[in-house]
């Protein structure tokens, strides 16, 4: 009896295996923190750069996980909110103790109301009227170079860090006020295969990395990528690891956004399907079938609602939940991008040069900023950039009249963006300049407000949350083909800043 009871106590005692990955946030932070210490006598770490990737773990041992994260994000913001009441208290100092303190607790609790509404996307902020001049030591600053044009780019939700891709391959996630970056090293085919993915038609041939789009999920957890193996990757922001390869496309994968807030993938292709997929659950969720030709572009708020664009002319609101969808047409040209300004707004730039504001209750622009991106723009960077466009007059020449499709391909309206919540936007083409507009409320139309300089084809456009900076994906060639070329351009991330009046009655 006694060597039986041993047995068992020792299957008892057994370890069931397990995944690193599902271990508790605390026990990798443990442990991470244990190697560092044995890892430590041995060598010292650096923070430079080395191949691409950091010498050291940087530190990864004291990260914080997401609650502790949420906590200390409430704890600044509550912070900051009573900071700006403590201000307004001194500036009013009628009333006895009692009311002073009434009158700050009213104003915290409207200061809390206002930003969750600017949040939810059902107020918007005013920062157009607030953005300043550009000085002259404003303008672009690369933070990341890559071999080949830059074909995407993200920024996480606090804004701290950014993530771009080229058609080269390169995946990069970088730190935004260094500089220092990280590069996502692609697995084996073995693994690949492993991770689900399907195995080149072709076995002579090498699987395609050039990645179109990629999308950050808003708790910083998951990166999605996609490209011209037809296949969606998921990787982990943590260990810059690949997780596993969503199949079911058949075309190249041109376009991903996740929903805010949310775990669910959307994923546009050339094969003109809209695929929704859980990233926390690894599973394909449903279809969406309606365009006639290759998706081009997507976006993606808070509501299960999203817009895509496509090559034949048309940009679709899909209403997920309903499965229904509203189509709006362009007038005489074809979409090239598009984004939510909020739940009813949107905007769109054409290949023809011209910027559309739209609204769902219009299957029409509601107003049209042509030639928004004129070929024959001249830029006098000792202005501050300010710019004179200029009319465009064809050469002709003793054997009659040509058209420089380049040129055409150079005022192509390439990317648009949105501040979040906000009534500032920006739009890049190849002409050399990005433009910063104002949207009036109710659709009424679009303003310009400023230009920044900058040389290439603009890719991507992204705005940081609070509308300090602006970052730019720029190469030599288009997103998605190379019918244009600036050899002058150079490949990679660039950042400028954009100045904002402080205001304390509008403090966010």
């Amino acid at each position: 009896m006694k060597p039986r009871n041993l047995k068992n106590n020792n299957k008892k005692k057994a370890k069931p295996s397990h995944d690193d990955f599902f271990e508790s946030a605390a026990k990798r932070r443990r442990g991470a923190a244990l190697d560092e210490a044995i890892d430590s006598s041995d060598s010292e770490l650096t923070g430079e750069v080395r191949n691409g990737e950091e010498s050291g773990e940087d530190a990864e041992g004291v990260e914080e996980t997401a609650d502790e994260k949420r906590v200390r994000v409430a704890t600044e913001h509550l912070k900051r909110i009573r900071d700006i009441a403590k201000r307004f208290e001194e500036e009013d100092d009628e009333g006895d103790e009692e009311e002073r303190e009434g009158k700050r607790d009213s104003l915290v609790a409207e200061l809390l109301q206002k930003d969750q509404l600017e949040e939810s996307g059902r107020a918007r902020r005013s920062l157009a009227a607030r953005v300043l001049a550009p000085e002259a030591e404003d303008g672009f600053r690369v933070l990341i170079k890559h071999r080949q044009p830059v074909t995407a780019t993200a920024l996480s939700e606090d804004d701290s860090r950014g993530f771009s891709a080229s058609k080269d391959g390169s995946i990069v996630h970088f730190d935004i006020g260094t500089g220092r970056y990280e590069k996502y090293v692609w697995p084996s085919e073995e693994t690949l295969i492993s991770h689900f993915a399907r195995a080149p038609e072709n076995k002579s041939s090498k699987r395609s990395k050039s990645v179109l789009a990629l999308a950050v999920s808003s708790d910083g957890r998951y990166l999605a990528t996609g490209g011209l193996d037809r296949h969606v990757h998921l990787w982990d922001v943590r260990t810059r690891q690949h997780i596993q390869a969503f199949q079911g496309h058949r075309g190249a994968v041109s376009c991903l956004t996740f929903r805010h807030g949310t775990a669910q993938l959307f994923s546009g292709s050339f094969d003109r399907t809209v695929k929704l997929w859980n990233a926390e659950d690894r599973t394909h969720m449903d279809n969406l079938f309606g365009h006639q030709s290759e998706i081009l572009t997507i976006d993606c708020l808070r509501k299960e609602r999203l817009l895509t664009a496509a090559r034949d002319r048309t940009m679709r609101l899909w209403k997920v939940p309903e499965e229904s969808q509203l189509i709006f047409r362009a007038p005489g040209a074809s979409l090239e991008c598009c984004c939510l300004i909020n739940d009813s707004e949107y905007m769109s730039g054409s290949d023809n040069g011209s910027i559309e504001l739209w609204s769902m209750m219009r299957k029409k622009p509601s107003h049209v900023v042509k030639n928004a991106h004129a070929v024959s723009t001249s830029i006098d960077k000792e202005n501050n950039g300010v710019v004179h466009d200029q009319a465009i007059m064809p050469k002709e020449n003793g054997k009659g009249k040509s058209l420089n499709c380049t040129s055409l391909a150079h005022s192509w309206v390439s990317s648009v963006a949105v501040c979040r919540g906000s009534d500032m936007a920006a739009s890049g083409a190849a002409n050399g300049v990005i433009r910063l507009w104002s949207i009036l409320p109710e659709s009424r139309g679009i303003n310009p407000l400023f230009h920044f300089p900058l040389e290439g084809f603009v890719n991507s456009l992204v705005f940081a949350k609070s509308g300090r900076f602006l970052l730019a994906g720029v190469g030599q060639e288009p997103r998605l083909g190379r019918w244009g070329r600036v050899p002058t351009a150079r490949n990679g991330v660039a950042i400028h800043p954009i100045r904002l009046k402080e205001d304390l009655k509008t403090p966010f």
